[in-house]
């Protein structure tokens, strides 16, 4: 009861009551002796004293800092008797008291003195000498019973016990006294197994799990015991991670981190995948919410994430985590950003970290199988990073950052471009390079003169090399690094120096030669255009005795010669710059030398230009075309297009330059094609010329015209004609196809030599009319037919004149058509199964394609000599027509019976055949020579084809109907109740709201063209009125807006104004919804006019009959009517607004 009261008046006394002590070294010495006593409550008691007084004298003290040397003495006696103590007692109580008392201890440092003693018990009489005791050994026994005693308060049920044990082990082993050996008996003694177990038992209790994870720190320092006993306890710190992960700062992240990476990196083998798959999704959500701003993350924490994250990439057991590509994906790419999001405020070398982590990815995400669809995504993000974030940090951070980073993103990009896949790393080489990283390097040389930054950046820089010209060409930059200067400068002054037999200088200026050459090809320039070509030019003239020995490597040279080409096209582009001839003279004789094959190599685009120029070297250019045909041809017969924008020889390159017209590039190929035809043995040769002269033309159709400036013409005549060739069937499908090509694209006033042309029309007339066989034609004869059907096309622009006429009198040509046209006819119903996939329906669409062209022809090369109406219902007795001839009614049997495509062209032939007809009766005023029989059932055939499927068919049927109708015969309209029919119909639909849409304006044009032409009629049926009342043009003045508005429909309301079947409201109602319209066109004008132009020049190449086919049709559809759909987005604009002006017009001339 004494010792519970003293203790009360311990507790509460304020001040130091141990002042009114008078022998304090007895009363503890009494109380350690109690200590011995049996009684729990007792030694509880005494402890709880013992633990206020060392408390309240470690208060008073602490001001001066020393203990009485009369408290000193018991210290050795009453650590160990309180170790014993708590070793034996089962009360919590007592526990908790005794582990106070410790702490106070520990805190003062009193534990080193006994763990360096190797005394473990000592008596009352020997406790006096202790503190003199002069040598002391280890004792590791008094570590043992501290082992051995916390064991107890670790697994009491109390938290509070558990707590304050876990914080006497941290004050322990976290003074500067303390070794790794007591951390080492500790963990030897099993320690580290109970705190892992407190820590799984902890249920996530914060201050549960600080103390755990502070304890576990300190324990680790006994690196390979520890270890052992952390494999056992890793699947405890998972769920911990994920506790502490989601809370921001908290303050064991860090020490939750370095276990997990002790593990991770030392023991890779002992975590399994399940586990490994969950650390990387925890610590990618760290990622994220860092980055995202959501939850920050101090250095050390970013580091060890950082760490962990790249020896899972390299754990074995890491290897078919299905999760694990996307995971480290996100992981990469967050930890990146975060760092060059605001780089200043973070510690420089965080950088570094991410960049390792970006390093690992990567390394990572080739060992697995490069196909999988997860790792592909893993390499293109990382490219994508490299390429959007990276590269542009580094140009904009060069200046003030520290050398170390600059390093870090040259070593990663450097490891990425030498582990990664062809096809990656020269993606990644082609985005380095295009980022001015030439320049960049020179800079990092600039600001950083240091040795390892000029390794660095010349193995970067040779690496670049090898990946975007291949075959490691950058080998001549790593041979010379360490005597290549850091200053672009000194390495002209390099290339500019006699090297005789001087290796080394000689390797220096192969490698300075490979860098001014590859930069260029990205448009960088590392010093001034005239001292780079001066430089080129003193090294051509004082080293050119190497050229002949062979010092100078073949692939030196020939980038001399393409940097030189390059500089030399520079200043004719821009200035004059002084040249040395005797320099290009030795070059052009290096050039035809050595017969490289340049147009396999990569070469900017001016350096091409330039080398095409040269006409002294036209011999050796023509056989590098000839090369450049065999290249890209393996099989002799098709030439693929390349697609890619490196500066290789393409045909997108080579079509521009013969384009172009400012070079040889045309008259080199025509010359190559004449030439070919004089020698023998050359099919192949030749075939392959022709070929890639078409394809130029389908890739720029300008370059026809260049094609025929400098005699294609002649060529092709020539080798039809005279050439041993001529007789070859693949050569005249071959030649055929370029011929179409080119009349196809090529301008009327570039065809100067219309005889040579008038010859080649009468050797193709020759060849495809035997071919035409009663209703079929053999596959050569179409494509003539395509031919002549161009020729004629030309005629209509002035030009081939002559040649056109022999095809249109041609009599046998004529007699063939008949019989193809009369074959087709007879079939009847069962013409519609003779479609474009049959040999019949074939032939029967060329021949009406051919007849279409030869009637616009006739119109322009005949004015006035040709009576169109004998077009019509042919006369008894009447002779044939000594011209290409389809009767009327033949069309409209055709149009009835024939398959859809079949229908188009014949559609299209009869509205040109019936504007020709309408406009020689307005001019001449001629009768109409044709029963109303006949007219009727013309008529009825068109009224038929009004709303047929095909939009463009009912388009062409309506205004043949139109051009009927304008003729006035009253005989044929005061029957026709299919009209009216029509034109309800159509009134209805415009003016149901429920059929308003923005689809009904194509789907009505033939209808309204049949209206407008009632309209304009001398009598207008007196039911048109009925139709079109009030109400019915109200309702479609209603339905009409801006975007539904066609020329066609404003075309309608202007007849109707005109006729007065307008009111005044519904009047200003079209006129502002038309102005609106008008404001519409004008907004999306520029859109149109890219379309269009786009539309026009990407024609694919005739290669087979459909293609021609339809490349024909195309070319009826822009010949017709302005209002058709097909001509082509700005033409309908254009009518449009025409129409729109007009009923302007003529509304102001009523108002």
């Amino acid at each position: 009861m004494q010792l519970h009261c003293f203790g009360v008046l311990l507790k509460r006394q304020i001040g130091d009551p141990s002042v009114h002590i008078k022998d304090k070294g007895a009363l503890i010495s009494n109380l350690v002796a109690g200590l011995q006593l049996p009684s729990e409550e007792i030694r509880g008691e005494i402890l709880f004293v013992l633990y206020k007084l060392f408390m309240l004298q470690a208060t008073s003290s602490g001001s001066n800092g020393d203990d009485p040397d009369d408290l000193l003495v018991f210290f050795p006696k009453l650590v160990y008797s309180s170790l014993e103590v708590l070793m034996k007692t089962q009360s919590d109580e007592v526990r908790m008291n005794c582990v106070a008392l410790l702490i106070v201890f520990a805190q003062k440092g009193y534990f080193e003195s006994s763990f360096g003693n190797e005394k473990t018990s000592m008596s009352s009489g020997e406790a006096d000498n202790f503190m003199q005791s002069a040598e002391f050994t280890s004792c590791t026994p008094v570590m043992s019973l501290f082992a051995e005693a916390i064991k107890g308060p670790l697994l009491s049920s109390d938290t509070q016990v558990q707590i304050g044990t876990l914080d006497l082990l941290f004050y322990c082993l976290s003074r500067k006294e303390s070794t790794a050996r007591h951390a080492e008996v500790l963990v030897e003694e099993n320690i580290a197994d109970y705190v892992f177990e407190i820590l799984r038992l902890s249920g996530n209790k914060d201050t549960v799990v600080n103390s755990c994870l502070r304890v576990l720190g300190l324990l680790s320092v006994a690196e390979q015991t520890f270890n052992q006993r952390l494999v056992i306890g890793f699947s405890t710190l998972v769920p911990v991670l994920r506790y502490v992960a989601e809370v921001p700062f908290h303050p064991v992240q860090s020490h939750t981190l370095k276990l997990i990476w002790s593990c991770v990196s030392n023991c890779p083998g002992i975590v399994s995948s399940s586990q490994l798959e969950e650390l990387a999704l925890l610590l990618t959500g760290m990622f994220q919410r860092h980055t995202n701003g959501e939850m920050g993350m101090l250095p050390e924490t970013f580091t060890l994430a950082c760490s962990i994250f790249g020896a899972i990439l390299k754990t074995p057991s890491s290897q078919g985590i299905s999760t694990l590509p996307a995971s480290a994906k996100e992981a990469t790419k967050n930890a990146i950003l975060s760092c060059l999001s605001d780089h200043q405020k973070h510690p420089n070398h965080l950088l570094l970290y991410a960049l390792y982590l970006l390093k690992e990815a990567h390394t990572y995400s080739h060992e697995e199988n490069n196909k999988n669809s997860n790792y592909m995504e893993l390499v293109n993000c990382i490219i994508e990073l490299c390429e959007t974030h990276l590269i542009p940090w580094f140009r904009r951070a060069i200046d003030d950052t520290e050398e170390d980073n600059i390093l870090g993103v040259l070593e990663t990009f450097h490891s990425i471009l030498l582990q990664g896949s062809d096809l990656q790393t020269s993606k990644l080489a082609e985005i380095v390079a295009s980022s001015s990283w030439f320049s960049l390097s020179y800079g990092c040389l600039g600001l950083f003169p240091t040795e390892k930054m000029k390794w660095r950046v010349y193995l970067m820089l040779s690496s670049v090399v090898d990946r975007v010209l291949g075959n490691d060409a950058g080998q001549p930059i790593r041979d010379a690094a360490q005597y290549l200067p850091s200053d672009p400068l000194d390495l002209l002054f390099l290339l500019g120096q006699k090297s005789c037999h001087d290796l080394d200088l000689i390797s220096c200026q192969s490698a300075v030669l490979l860098i001014l050459y590859t930069s260029s090809l990205y448009d960088e320039r590392l010093a001034d255009e005239k001292q780079v070509l001066a430089s080129l030019e003193q090294y051509i003239l004082v080293n050119s005795s190497n050229f002949q020995c062979g010092l100078a490597h073949s692939m030196t040279l020939m980038q001399l010669v393409l940097l030189y080409a390059l500089y030399r096209g520079t200043a004719k582009m821009s200035y004059q710059i002084p040249y040395s001839p005797e320099a290009e003279k030795l070059l052009f004789h290096l050039i035809i030398e050595k017969e490289w094959d340049l147009l396999s190599a990569r070469i900017h685009p001016v350096a091409l230009k330039w080398l095409f120029q040269q006409e002294k070297i036209s011999r050796y250019l023509s056989h590098q075309i000839l090369n450049f045909c065999r290249s890209n041809s393996p099989n002799g017969i098709q030439i693929i297009v390349h697609g890619n924008h490196n500066q290789k020889i393409d045909l997108q390159t080579i079509a521009e330059l013969v384009a172009a017209g400012d070079n040889f590039g045309a008259k080199l190929l025509v010359s190559l094609l004449k030439q070919l035809q004089e020698e023998e043995g050359q099919t192949k040769n030749i075939t392959l010329v022709m070929n890639l002269m078409a394809v130029i033309i389908n890739i720029l159709p300008d370059a026809s015209d260049q094609l025929c400036l400098h005699g294609i013409g002649t060529a092709i005549h020539t080798l039809y004609y005279y050439s041993s060739y001529s007789s070859s069937p693949q050569i005249f499908v071959t030649c055929s196809l370029l011929m179409f090509n080119i009349l196809r694209s090529v301008q009327p006033e570039t065809l100067s030599d219309h005889e040579v042309w008038f010859l080649v029309t009468t050797k193709l007339l020759e060849v495809s009319t035997p071919t035409l066989v009663a209703d079929t034609c053999k596959q050569e004869g179409l494509l003539v037919i395509g031919l002549l059907s161009l020729v004629l096309h030309q005629s209509t622009n002035q030009a081939f004149k002559e040649a056109s006429k022999a095809i249109l009198l041609n009599t046998s040509l004529i007699s063939a058509i008949n019989n193809v046209v009369h074959a087709a006819c007879s079939k009847g119903p069962a013409l519609i199964d003779h479609d474009e996939n049959t040999a019949s329906g074939e032939t029967l669409i060329f021949v009406l394609l051919l007849y279409y062209f030869s009637l616009r022809s006739l119109h322009g090369l005949l004015p006035g000599t040709l009576d169109w109406q004998h077009f019509l219902e042919p006369s008894n007795g009447a002779q044939p027509l000594s011209v290409i001839c389809i009767h009327c009614h033949d069309l409209c049997r055709l149009l009835h019976f024939g398959s859809p495509l079949v229908k188009l062209v014949a559609s299209h032939c009869l509205l040109e055949l019936l504007t020709r007809i309408s406009d020689q009766r307005s001019k001449k005023r001629d009768e109409l020579n044709c029963s109303v029989k006949y007219l009727k059932s013309v008529t009825a055939v068109l009224e038929g084809l009004v709303f047929d499927n095909d939009v463009r068919v009912a388009i062409n049927c309506g205004l043949c109907l139109s051009t009927i109708l304008g003729w006035e015969e009253i005989r044929v309209i005061k029957d026709s109740k299919w009209c009216r029919l029509v034109v309800e119909e159509l009134a209805l639909s415009l003016a149901a709201p429920s059929l308003a849409s923005n689809s009904f304006t194509n789907q009505h044009k033939a209808a309204t063209h049949l209206a407008v032409a009632l309209l304009r009629l001398d009598q207008v049926p007196g039911w048109m009125r009925s139709v079109f009342d009030c109400s019915c043009i109200s309702g479609i003045v209603k339905n009409l807006a801006t975007s539904n508005v066609s020329a066609e429909m404003v075309q309608l309301f202007r007849e109707l104004l005109i006729s007065d079947y307008l009111k005044s409201e519904q009047v200003a109602g079209l006129n502002r919804i038309f102005q609106a319209c008008r404001k519409h066109v004008y907004t999306e004008c520029s859109e149109d006019v890219n379309t269009e132009k786009h539309f026009e020049k990407v024609v694919a190449i005739p290669d087979d009959l459909d293609k021609v086919r339809r490349l024909l049709i195309r070319l009826i559809s822009v010949d017709s009517s302005p209002s058709m759909t097909s001509r082509g987005v700005q033409t309908k604009n254009r009518k449009l607004l025409e129409e729109i002006e007009i009923f302007c017009q003529e509304s102001s001339k009523r108002e």
